[in-house]
């Protein structure tokens, strides 16, 4: 019987949840494998995640596939007559097509085994607080850590049957930003009476974007946005905090760094300046993406002239993705998959083309066989 992969990825698209609290989306999972010959696999779960070993027939190593699970505060404005029965959360990632795949790469090696033991990982929160690096340090990873890791990303501006990566750094290292200001308020009137952090916290919002003008490489890639700020509550008085909330995204662990400490020492000024106080909390971090060159050449290699894709080397991207853990640890790569639709990731309005997913399922299932096939040849 086909993998129903349509249906699936509808069912999941219903049920969004954040980090850490995908129960439904566990459950739903769970279901369908137990649909699945028990006899084949061993599965475990890490919170609300999953870790599924699928037998092989004579494994010399461990490969595995990871898909992440969660979805995001977002409204849903889609056509769709399947849209999100969770309000105010949405599957505006992909995170349902990821599965997906997941699901019809596992049920193809279930009914057509090869030598190698795989492990699939449903992985939870990856869009926050972050699920990658707690799970690759629980004790149910670790029984099965893997030799190498794979994974991909829809990509909205691809056409259907491309993929898109590069050897070395894909994604960038990322850090939210979270700063807030006290001083104290007052009437409108007495300004001298009063410190205002509307006024404290716009100058440092103009302080920060000097900080990739003057303090970073002109051949380096850095960017610092405040996406919100928040102060006052009412037009006539002064007011006594105000909040910024922002990215921070780099090509390299060092630039983090750097940049962190200039905004520590920006925040020291407007303390002096502005006689108040200031605290920063950089939220969730994520490593960045680090293919290994010598898979994702192989891979490109392989995928050029033993598949049906159009196979592109990409540029790097500010874009952060939790997999990055993973990498930091593990040999692998993640890629883009060509989803063909005019919205972005993280747009209410995303619909990806549901044919993205058999081009997927049939890609990973192809390489993995050969992966697999390649490892015991030259064993």
């Amino acid at each position: 019987m086909a993998f129903p992969y349509t249906q699936i990825r509808r069912d999941l698209h219903r049920i969004p949840e954040p980090g850490f609290q995908e129960f439904k989306t566990q459950s739903y999972l769970l279901a369908y494998l137990a649909t699945l010959p028990s006899e084949r696999f061993e599965l475990k779960t890490w919170r609300t995640g999953i870790l599924v070993k699928v037998k092989g027939l004579a494994p010399k190593r461990l490969i595995a596939w990871r898909a992440d699970m969660d979805g995001l505060p977002i409204r849903e404005e889609t056509s769709y007559d399947f849209q999100s029965e969770h309000e105010g959360f949405m599957h505006a990632c992909g995170h349902d097509m990821h599965m997906t795949m997941g699901l019809g790469i596992l049920t193809h090696f279930v009914e057509n085994p090869i030598a190698d033991d795989l492990l699939f990982v449903f992985q939870p929160a990856e869009e926050g607080p972050g699920g990658a690096l707690p799970m690759l340090s629980s004790e149910e990873f670790n029984e099965w850590r893997p030799d190498c890791i794979f994974a991909c990303h829809i990509a909205p501006e691809y056409p259907v049957g491309t993929i898109a990566l590069k050897e070395g750094i894909l994604f960038a290292n990322t850090s939210e930003l979270f700063i807030d200001l006290k001083g104290l308020g007052g009437h409108a009137a007495y300004p001298h009476r009063a410190n205002d952090m509307v006024v404290a916290a716009s100058h440092l919002v103009t302080q920060l974007q000097s900080v990739v003008a003057r303090n970073i490489d002109p051949l380096d890639s850095v960017v610092i946005t405040v996406g919100k700020i928040e102060g006052g509550t009412k037009q006539n008085i002064i007011a006594e905090n105000a909040r910024l909330e922002g990215t921070i995204r780099t090509m390299s662990m060092e630039s983090m760094a750097k940049v962190k400490g200039r905004i520590e020492a920006l925040a020291k000024g407007i303390e002096a300046g502005f006689e108040c106080q200031t605290a920063i909390d950089y939220g969730s971090n994520y490593c960045q993406v680090y293919n290994d060159p010598a898979l994702t050449r192989d891979f490109m290699e392989w995928a050029r002239t033993e598949s049906d894709v159009q196979v592109i080397e990409c540029k790097e991207a500010m874009t952060g993705e939790d997999f990055g853990y993973f990498l930091a640890e593990i040999p692998g790569f993640l890629f883009w998959l060509g989803a063909d639709t005019p919205y972005g990731l993280h747009h209410s309005r995303i619909e990806p083309s549901e044919q993205t997913m058999q081009v997927g399922i049939k890609l990973v299932t192809q390489y993995l066989t050969w992966l697999s096939q390649k490892t015991n040849q030259s064993a």
